[in-house]
């Protein structure tokens, strides 16, 4: 072997290590950079069959050169000629250059006629098994465009944490499969339900959010229905906690109250809502955690309906009026059914904000994203048991997504409990004695005194 050859080998294999190394160290700009241009030719190249095989073609009638048979030769030969004539052809959706994304790649189609976005979504997974990624999402900025949004590796498989938030009511509690931050904001969502088995991350998600609002200037408030075991830890910064359904009644109707004072107080100002009101009338923000949201409905016998009754009223009127006045719902539970009574149903009604790890049942699932899109759905079913975390979540943009928390143990909730328990104000100073429920007539005139500001 000579030296030259010996030369090109170890130049090839200095390159080949130097190109791993690249890749395993830092991945995002060996992907902008070598990876992506190969994928985008190839992604390009191969659309037309790719588009064939996904029955996402059009036949359209093309003026073009064919080849027709001609005369016959003596010697047997078929003479040929070609003819300009109008034939049948199968036609692409036009597709722009694919644009990079952190960890894949998206990419602009024109829909053929009477091709809708639901086309797309039904062929995604035949898109990403033909070119070989990890999955394909489909969105619709405006009528005639669908975007393509591939996902080349599972973002999911290994989360780290991410800077915290300095907005108030916005925790950063994992990624999305975009690569993009998961965030809870309450200003945006104000309600969530949180649905999952045991050992799914339903729990991991609830010591996230402890964990991001504990520094903030806000007041947290416990329903934990399992007798205090999972928010105990956290009580340094919890103002208040139920473990009872009795205790968590008498917590439902100090919210209430508490709703009707903020009432006055904005009807006073003209504003509707206490983020319009100045700085220093704002009251605190509070949020409320509610762990084993089915315990609130279950009924062991008929003594227990009124106060069944009386409690779902009350969470209800939360739900409803809650957002205007700084109290926010994040509830959490193993079983959301529609069985557990028509409560259960209005006040899913009034949280958009949908999260659905591993469940046991269908109907949970349904419960949870049944009004979303149906793939969500199925998404939802095919979590894998071995994923705690992984979660289907509604995001602000209207879309739905996989997500995965962060891993945040009990004891780094609990440190962030004790570190900031200066910053837990009493619910003796929240309340401050307001235990009047409102009206329909309070919320009537609340909405009549507020100025129209298109008169204004």
């Amino acid at each position: 072997m000579s030296d030259t050859t010996l030369i090109m080998l170890g130049v090839l294999a200095a390159s080949a290590a130097g190109l791993w190394a690249w890749r395993r160290w830092h991945y995002p700009s060996f992907w902008l950079v070598v990876a992506f241009p190969f994928v985008a030719i190839s992604v390009r190249a191969s659309w037309r069959k790719v588009a064939l095989g996904c029955n996402l073609t059009k036949k359209r009638q093309r003026f073009w050169f064919t080849t027709v048979p001609g005369l016959v030769a003596s010697t047997g030969v078929v003479r040929v000629r070609r003819k300009w004539q109008r034939i049948a052809v199968d036609t692409k959706p036009f597709m722009w250059l694919p644009k990079p994304t952190r960890y894949g790649w998206r990419v602009t189609l024109h829909t053929l006629e009477g091709q809708i976005p639901a086309d797309y979504s039904d062929a995604a997974e035949r898109l990403a098994h033909s070119w070989g990624i990890h999955a394909v999402r489909v969105s619709s900025p405006r009528p005639g465009r669908v975007v393509l949004s591939a996902t080349v590796r599972d973002p999911l498989v290994r989360v780290e944490n991410l800077p915290t938030s300095p907005e108030l009511l916005k925790v950063i509690v994992g990624r999305l499969e975009t690569g993009g931050p998961w965030i809870i904001d309450f200003k945006t969502v104000p309600h969530y339900i949180n649905a999952g088995a045991t050992q799914s991350g339903k729990s991991n998600l609830a010591n996230a959010l402890v964990q991001g609002l504990a520094p903030q200037p806000v007041a947290l408030v416990g329903f934990d229905l399992k007798g205090g075991v999972e928010f105990t830890p956290y009580s340094p910064r919890l103002s208040a906690l139920g473990t009872t359904r009795s205790e968590c009644t008498a917590l439902l109707d100090d919210l209430v109250g508490l709703m009707t004072a903020r009432m006055a107080l904005c009807r006073e100002a003209g504003a509707r809502n206490i983020w319009q009101l100045p700085d220093e009338q704002r009251p605190v923000p509070v949020v409320v955690l509610v762990d084993e949201l089915a315990e609130l409905y279950l009924m062991a016998d008929k003594s227990e309906k009124d106060e069944i009754a009386k409690t779902s009223t009350a969470l209800l009127r939360v739900a409803q009026l809650g957002r205007a006045f700084g109290i926010y719902l994040f509830c959490c539970g193993q079983r959301i059914g529609s069985d557990l009574g028509p409560g259960v149903t209005a006040l899913r009604a009034q949280c958009s904000g949908r999260i659905c790890h591993r469940v046991n049942d269908p109907e949970t699932a349904t419960m949870t994203l049944g009004d979303l899109d149906p793939a969500a759905l199925a998404s939802a079913r095919a979590i894998p048991a071995e994923t705690p975390g992984v979660a289907i979540v509604a995001s602000q943009d209207g879309q739905w997504y996989r997500a995965r928390s962060f891993y945040v143990s009990e004891q780094a909730a609990e440190l962030a409990a004790t570190t900031y328990t200066d910053r837990t104000p009493t619910w003796a100073d929240i309340v401050a004695g307001h235990t009047t429920s409102p009206t329909d007539a309070d919320l009537a005139e609340f909405l009549d005194s507020i100025p129209d500001p298109r008169k204004a």
